[in-house]
């Protein structure tokens, strides 16, 4: 099988190429955020309902507030819609430096890049969120303090905590498609464990409340996802040598017929 490759463009060309992709990209966002205003007060209520949320007051302590969570929720809801399609046209954007078979190859990153992100969502709103709430309610408690929590305390905090979850979770993806491109190795990586795990550390106890629960719970996650991460590496590292040798062994065969 041939391998191919799109012919290189010029400067202006890929200036042309990435003009073409962000406008893309952004006519997306406008159109998403467009339709995450229509769908925003029902997802609002849908969260209302929902046992982490029985206990809270929908106050709110400034004429803005209501605003101000109707545009976050929006916001949330279009860089959703928005995130698969703009790294279909990263790809698209990287495509013609690419081969046939790498092309082939990266396809895949935006699918499981995507899941990944609502892996990272799902486990910080349903497992880490609730946590947190109810460690923070007893030491209110305990100390003799009333709670009287409005809809921006409630989900200022919630959007702070899985956006930045969700985002690591993709750590994984990140590792295989630098990989993929050569620029990082599995040795590199496990000789960079020590250093990774202190900023994953460092990550998860900034995204999370100063108690061991809840460092603990976002740490431990982060650290495997690093693991999995050298494992994907190593995987993807060996294919690429096999790939490697066996194209060698095809041009010697060529070239001693």
């Amino acid at each position: 099988m041939a391998i191919t490759q799109e012919p290189e463009l010029t400067l202006v060309e890929h200036l042309a190429e990435l003009r073409k992709r962000l406008i893309i990209i952004a006519a997306t966002f406008i159109l998403s955020l467009a339709v995450g205003f229509w769908f925003a007060p029902k997802t609002l209520n849908f969260l209302k309902q929902q046992p982490t949320a029985a206990h809270v007051e929908w106050n709110i302590f400034g004429y803005t507030d209501g605003l101000l969570i109707y545009v976050k929720c929006a916001l949330v809801l279009a860089i959703l819609v928005t995130l698969p399609i703009a790294m279909h046209q990263l790809w698209l954007f990287v495509r013609p430096g690419l081969l046939d078979k790498e092309a082939r190859g990266t396809i895949y990153f935006i699918p499981v890049s995507f899941f990944l992100f609502l892996a990272g969502i799902s486990f910080s709103y349903f497992i880490l969120f609730p946590l947190m709430l109810d460690f923070m309610s007893n030491i209110n408690e305990s100390i003799g303090a009333t709670e009287t929590y409005g809809m921006q305390q409630y989900f200022t905090f919630m959007f702070n905590l899985i956006i930045p979850v969700g985002i690591v979770f993709e750590l994984p993806v990140i590792i295989l498609f630098l990989t993929k491109l050569g620029i990082i190795t599995p040795d590199r990586l496990r000789k960079m464990r020590k250093v990774s795990y202190f900023v994953l550390v460092v990550v998860g106890v900034s995204i999370t409340p100063p108690d061991f629960i809840s460092d603990f719970i976002i740490i431990i996650p982060l650290l495997l996802l690093f693991e999995i991460s050298i494992l994907v590496s190593s995987w993807s590292y060996k294919r690429r040598l096999a790939k490697e040798a066996l194209l060698e062994k095809e041009l010697e065969d060529n070239q001693s017929e």
